[in-house]
């Protein structure tokens, strides 16, 4: 009797190593697709990483971007860092926290930084802004819960910085994102927006714990009344989020 290859031929073995080797190459395949953000890596002082990583970056990859915003090339073509960030390393080494050199609140560094992203608004899948003032969405309004519009806005000191005069909500979603108000004129002028994760809606007022009065008027403000860009949305909601340590006297021991 005549014996085939397959006669002493572990095919299961075979099985076995094919799926080793498929598995190892999987993983490879989406670490290096997950590094299409954020790469080539840098150190906390924007220099390139002396440890880049154990597999090389991807090849380009370019994506054509919804209603008409063009293409972008990933990774190379990835929007830069901020540069001369106001900030200096406590020790030599890496790893050693940053602590900012100037106002980190106007910065934008710490609890208070923000992203450069790109400067225009999210669109739903119409291809129309998706965070409006509720002013211009005639089939919204509030079903549940206090109307805001109205009441005037304390600061985290106690002082009454101005009232509220809009929401700017969701469409798509059907939610307040944002709540504008009105400044009065001793601590600044024009409107601002305020996240709604940030304000405490009460009967009487809407209070604002992160901030301090005097740091309503250096809020960022957005270049149109009825959209809000990307970058705008970063900025408002990380001077929000750098008063709750920087504002007063927040940063400094409590013992």
């Amino acid at each position: 009797m005549t014996e085939t290859f397959f006669g002493e031929f572990d095919l299961a073995s075979l099985s076995l190593w094919l799926f080793y080797i498929f598995f190892a190459a999987l993983v490879i395949w989406i670490q290096r697709e997950n590094m299409r953000e954020g790469y080539p890596l840098e150190d906390d002082e924007g220099n390139p990483a002396s440890s880049p990583g154990l597999f090389p970056l991807p090849e380009d990859k370019t994506f054509k971007l919804p209603h008409g915003r063009g293409e972008i090339s990933v990774p190379s073509g990835q929007a830069p860092e901020r540069a001369d960030i106001p900030m200096k390393r406590v020790g030599p080494g890496n790893g050693y926290p940053l602590e900012p050199t100037g106002d980190p609140m106007l910065d934008g560094v710490g609890p208070a930084s923000w992203a450069p992203r790109q400067d225009h608004p999210e669109l739903d899948g119409h291809g129309h802004p998706k965070i409006v003032p509720m002013s211009g969405a005639e089939a919204f309004r509030v079903a549940a819960g206090r109307d805001p519009r109205g009441l005037p806005v304390v600061a985290g000191d106690g002082e009454i910085v101005g009232k509220i005069t809009d929401m700017w909500i969701d469409e798509p979603e059907q939610l307040v994102r944002y709540l504008e108000m009105e400044l009065d004129p001793k601590w600044g002028s024009g409107t601002r927006l305020m996240p709604i994760t940030f304000a405490r809606i009460k009967s009487d007022r809407v209070a604002v714990h992160a901030l301090y009065g005097k740091h309503f008027a250096t809020i960022p403000s957005i270049a149109s009344p009825r959209q809000v860009t990307l970058l705008e949305e970063d900025k408002i909601s990380g001077y929000y989020g750098g008063g709750k340590l920087y504002a007063g006297s927040r940063a400094e021991p409590k013992l």
